[in-house]
């Protein structure tokens, strides 16, 4: 905890930047720095809400502020008019939890462990959810893609629906994880009754304070993201699938990959396919409707080939998750799909 706070003089640093006017990529840079370490704080606080909070409301609270960070991160983009980059952070989320994280959490684990297994009704539940998340955010893409000739507004309004009966069905299975099947997607998961660290003040002050610092470097880092691509020559859309992604979605990249290397792989497959399953249930559906207030109206239109390196993402962890058991060469096969769907984007 001292090194984590030690990082957060990044967060006067990048203001100070912001306020000298410095090089837009040295702005970018520091705010983007600055973020991960209160991205960390932010999850830690939360945890500590949850253990105060008790076991059922704990656990909604862990699984609806897991991607606070992102969100907020998205949401200033919007407000800026960078749809595309907010489009891509999410689809960029989803495939950085399911091919990078899970992958290093497959490595981390494997490293010492000749066979690393999970919990098959477990992983079962998790696939289907994620499969699930993927149709609905594919469905107005395929539609856009076949009905060329429909009023010009139809696919908003397509993806309105859609965000609608996606927050739905994010609640429905809220209430089915923490409440009717418990037991079942927990399985395999050891019980921990942790006590508290901080008084529920405090963890309640951490929380609210690093959210709003992270809207404030969120602020700062997405008003340099324009001249930053200028500079760098990379696409906006490779901005929000990769670089994005990996800020916002620090804290939780890091607790995967550590449980992991602590041999609880039902918790780290639950962390990174969860995390992917809110990110399309919840964020996704949030973004689209705060889009209609902001008067930057977003659709969940993906690229064909944003739709296809979903698909294909999802079917890959399906097939290592269902029969129960995984190592590390499938951790290593995972990373190098993501390296080669990383470089794709950046010429895509």
């Amino acid at each position: 905890m001292k090194l984590l706070l030690s990082f957060l003089v990044l967060v006067p640093i990048s203001v100070a930047l912001e306020l000298a006017h410095a090089p837009a990529l040295l702005v970018f840079s520091a705010a983007a720095a600055a973020i991960v370490p209160l991205s960390i704080l932010l999850g830690r606080s939360t945890e500590e809400v949850a253990i105060h909070a008790g076991p059922s409301l704990g656990g909604f609270l862990n699984a609806s502020l897991g991607n606070l960070a992102e969100l907020i991160i998205t949401l200033l983009a919007l407000r800026q008019g960078l749809v595309e980059v907010a489009k891509a952070s999410l689809t960029g989320s989803i495939l950085g939890n399911l091919l990078l994280i899970l992958g290093a959490s497959l490595v981390a684990g494997g490293a010492t462990q000749l066979k690393l297994t999970f919990n098959r009704r477990a992983a079962g539940v998790w696939s289907s959810m994620l499969a699930l998340a993927v149709v609905g955010l594919g469905i107005p893409s395929a539609f856009a893609l076949t009905h060329r000739d429909v009023p010009g507004g139809a696919p908003l309004m397509l993806s309105v629906i859609v965000a609608v009966f996606l927050l739905v069905i994010y609640f429905l299975q809220l209430f089915f994880v923490f409440r009717t099947h418990r037991a079942i997607v927990t399985a395999g998961i050891p019980e921990v009754h942790t006590q508290p660290q901080w008084s529920m003040k405090l963890a309640l002050g951490v929380l609210v304070g690093s959210a709003l610092l992270i809207g404030l470097e969120s602020e700062i880092l997405v008003g340099t993201i324009s001249a930053t691509v200028s500079i760098l020559g990379w696409s906006e859309i490779f901005l929000g699938l990769v670089i994005i992604p990996i800020i916002g979605n620090a804290a939780e990249h890091a607790t995967a990959v550590w449980v992991a290397a602590k041999h609880q792989m039902d918790l780290s497959l639950g962390i990174a396919v969860g995390s992917s399953t809110q990110i399309a249930l919840l964020v996704a559906p949030v973004l689209v409707l705060a889009s209609l207030i902001m008067g930057t109206p977003m659709d969940l239109v993906f690229t064909p080939f944003e739709v296809i390196s979903l698909a294909m993402a999802v079917a890959i962890v399906s097939l290592i998750a269902l029969d129960g058991e995984s190592n590390w060469l499938e951790g290593a096969q995972l990373l190098t799909v993501y390296g080669i769907l990383a470089v794709a984007f950046y010429y895509y």
